[in-house]
Parts: structure tokens; sequence; C-alpha cells
């Protein structure tokens, strides 16, 4: 039976804790990997541009030894010229998997529903399962007990947030989310990570006060304008200047290190020095979503592939 991954909001602590470890283990030894999805060809269907995602999953697959095949729907949404239905029944004709970077988790579903083969999110409006997994295969290779780690999310509560939450707790992190009021993070998505934490083990804190981020080893930033947004600079400043991640900040908290998914916006929402300092793990975060993802490819396509020796 095909396995979708749509949020991992349905996948439990052993799952994810396997998860990094095959994406550890094929980071180490990509060669044992090289024939892992021989003879699969997989479609990438964006509606949004990509520079990391689109990257990381072409050449990733190719290190499995599959095939990609890149849509692209030119950034308009993908109703309207086929029904989402017809198109994803279509795609699992020919395709071993689906990749949708899109904009409404919606379009997932009813391509998950439509088609027989696994569909991967690789970004929608309510999670970014793929780059949760970079972010905490990232943090897991400085602090390998995650169940001893704090991560401090700063900035505007999204998709990428949604998931650092549901993955996070689940792991055992302890996971603060920390937003100017009124950019707060789904209030479903609380409530669900919430339970998780009871059931895993980790810790989630909501606030919108700095002082929540003191004793976190590691602080997480996104842009503060989102692709298509169209509030003007000067009122997406006046909100969230004082939500800004420098060194005064990883000063003041204590932190080790900091991440952000990218895009960044250099002296903006991260100090540009920072990005460019010793306590960035942003390129090897960069690195991760390749590693991540050809661990996802491999669970998802090919759980019994035996690796070369």
């Amino acid at each position: 039976m095909k396995q979708d991954l749509l949020s991992f909001k349905d996948w439990d602590k052993t799952q994810l804790e396997q998860l990094l470890t095959l994406a550890k283990t094929i980071k180490a030894n990509p060669k044992a990997y090289r024939k892992a999805l021989d003879g699969l060809s997989i479609v990438a269907l964006f509606e949004k541009p990509s520079l990391r995602t689109r990257v990381s999953f072409d050449i990733g697959i190719h290190k499995l030894g599959g095939h990609m095949v890149y849509l692209d729907s030119q950034s308009n949404k993908l109703a309207g010229r086929e029904d989402v239905k017809d198109m994803g029944a279509n795609l699992a004709c020919w395709a071993d998997a689906i990749v949708a970077r899109v904009f409404a988790h919606s379009t997932l579903e009813e391509l998950a529903e439509s088609a027989k083969v696994p569909v991967i999110n690789a970004l929608c409006d309510m999670y970014h399962p793929c780059q949760a997994v970079a972010d905490y295969l990232t943090i897991s290779e400085h602090y390998p007990d995650l169940s001893k780690v704090k991560v401090a999310y700063i900035g505007d509560g999204n998709n990428v947030t949604h998931s650092l939450m549901l993955v996070g707790v689940a792991l055992g992190c302890e996971v603060i989310v920390i937003t100017p009021a009124g950019y707060e993070v789904d209030a479903g998505i609380v409530e669900l990570t919430q339970q998780r934490a009871a059931l895993y083990g980790g810790k989630l804190t909501i606030s919108t006060d700095m002082d929540a981020a003191i004793g976190a080893q590691v602080l997480y930033t996104d842009t503060w304008i989102s692709m298509g947004d169209n509030t003007p600079l000067a009122e997406i400043k006046e909100v969230f200047d004082a939500y800004k991640i420098d060194e005064a900040l990883m000063a003041r908290t204590g932190a080790d290190y900091v991440l952000h998914c990218q895009p960044a916006h250099r002296d903006l929402e991260i100090s540009g020095s920072l990005i460019d300092g010793d306590k960035s793990l942003l390129m090897q975060q960069a690195e991760n979503r390749m590693h991540g993802q050809n661990a996802i490819l491999v669970q998802l396509l090919a759980a019994n592939f035996k690796p070369a020796n």
C-alpha cells in the first residue's frame, strides 16, 4: 500500500527517528544508495518557484539513480486547466511518485486521493515537512540527544513553523515559538502539537515575548515577507523589527547556532554578518535538504532496498 507524506502529523517518534538515521546513513555513504531508485521516475510539480527545493530534489534523485521530470505551472495554481484529480490520476500512470510544491494543502490532498503513487509535500500553505527533516537532521548533527535541545523559532508563524513544531516535539525537543501578536501559528496545529508533546515527551511553548528564547541552543527564523505578500516593507518592519535575529540576540539568549530555511533577507529578519559567521548553520541546513529528502524517497519508494557494500 502506498504511503504519502503530506505533513508528518501522523508519523510517530520511532518513524521520525528512523528517517533521520536513514538520512545520516545516506549522507555518510551515498555510493551505497546509487541504485536505490534505479528505474524509477518522479514528477516534480511546482506551482511556486524554488531554488533549494527544485535543485536538491533533482540532484538528490539523480544520486539515487532515479529520473526527475520537472513540471512548472509558471507560478499559477494548477486548478483551471484541468482538474487536480485528473492530473494526479494521469501522472500516476507514468510516474512512480509525485513531488508537489503548491499553494494550498487541499491540492496535495486531491493529488494523494487520485494518484496511486506516493505524493510528497515539497511545500504548501500549511506545512513544509521536507524542511523539517533537514532542520532536525542539522540540529542532531550537533546535538545527538534531541530530547535535551531547545529550539526557538522567532518570526512569522507559518508552514515552516508548523512542521518544525509537529516534528520537534515528537523527537523530544522543546520547541519555543515566538511571534508578533496577530502572526501566531494555527490554533489547530498548536492543539495537535500539544497532544504529540504529551505522547512523545517534547514540549511546546507559544509566546510573543522574546525573553522566551533565553536558554535555547538554537534560534530559527524565516522570511517576514512570504512569496506573493504585497504588504509594504515599512509596515512589515514596524511589526517585526523587534523580532530580528542578530549577534546581540544570540548573546542575550545564549544560543549556540542559528538556522534559516532561506531565502534570507540580509539585515532584515537576520543580520548578514550572522549568516556568514561561525554560529550559522544555514549552508549545512541547505545541504541537508537533499539528504533528508533522499531518505524520504528511499523510505517511501524503496524501503526494501539493500545498500551496496
